[in-house]
């Protein structure tokens, strides 16, 4: 386990995630924080590497909590979606 508020992934990890996700960076995000808000990360106009940024720099925007087995990725909320890959 990875308590991710602490250690934040950087930058080639968080976008291999991303890839097993199959989801892009604001997919992932937790968009009700003032930060997401604050930042205008519903800008069309960002790329993925600006949000990944936002998102490393920022890590509370990160859904949680992620769970990687078996090559893939899910975000365990609910925790049945972890049944999905394991």
């Amino acid at each position: 386990m990875i308590e991710y508020l602490n250690t934040p992934p950087d930058q080639a990890t968080l976008k291999e995630i991303l890839k097993l996700f199959r989801l892009g960076p604001r997919d992932t995000m937790r968009k009700n924080e003032a930060v997401y808000k604050e930042a205008e990360l519903d800008n069309e106009g960002l790329d993925d590497d600006q949000l990944i940024a936002t998102m490393i720099s920022n890590p509370i925007l990160i859904q949680r909590p992620i769970v990687l087995a078996n090559g893939k990725a899910v975000i365990g909320r609910p925790p049945e979606n972890v049944l999905d890959i394991i």
